[in-house]
C-alpha cells in the first residue's frame, strides 16, 4: 500500500477542518460528519479548540482510498499559531491549500504560499465557498492564478 502525507493549509476560517472532515466522511473513515461551529469536529480534540471554534494544534488522521493510505494533517489557520503550521511542512509529500473565494488573498495566505515553495511542497489549490462569492468562477480562478504565479 502506498503511503502519502498530505497537509491541509490555509488562512483562518477558509474551511480546512471542514474539508478534512468531509474527506474523512467520504472515505468512510468517519460515520458522522463533524462541524467546527458545533464543536464536534473529529480533528479538533482540545477543549480550547472546541470552545474557540478554531484549530490550535496540528492534528493527524488517516484515511484509505483504493491502495493508498493518506496521512492527513489538519493545521491551524490562525496567525498566532503559524509556527505550528510551518513545523509540519518539512514532512509533507503534498499540501492542499484552501482558499475561501469571497476573501481577498490575505498576507498570511501569501506567506504560507512562500513557505510551501521554500519547502518545495507540491500544492493543490482547493477554492472553497465559491458559492458565496459575487464573482464568477472564471474570474476567481484567474485572479488566484495571477497572484499566486507572481509568487505573491
Amino acid at each position: 500500500m502506498k503511503e502519502i502525507v498530505v497537509g491541509i493549509i490555509a488562512n483562518v476560517d477558509a474551511g480546512k477542518t471542514t474539508l478534512s472532515e468531509a474527506l474523512l466522511y467520504e472515505s468512510g473513515a468517519l460515520r458522522n460528519l463533524g462541524r467546527v461551529d458545533k464543536g464536534d469536529a473529529h480533528l479538533d480534540t482540545a477543549s480550547l479548540e472546541k470552545q474557540r471554534g478554531i484549530t490550535i494544534f496540528s492534528h493527524q488522521t488517516k484515511l484509505t482510498t483504493g491502495n493508498t493510505s493518506l496521512n492527513l494533517l489538519d493545521t491551524p489557520g490562525h496567525l498566532d499559531f503559524i509556527e505550528e503550521t510551518e513545523a509540519v511542512l518539512a514532512v509533507l509529500d503534498y499540501a492542499i491549500m484552501v482558499i475561501a473565494a469571497p476573501d481577498k488573498l490575505s498576507q498570511q495566505t501569501k506567506t504560507l504560499w512562500k513557505l510551501l515553495a521554500h519547502y518545495q511542497v507540491p500544492t493543490f489549490i482547493f477554492v472553497n465557498k465559491i458559492d458565496a462569492s459575487t464573482e464568477s468562477q472564471a474570474s476567481i480562478l484567474a485572479k488566484l492564478k495571477a497572484e499566486l504565479a507572481e509568487g505573491c
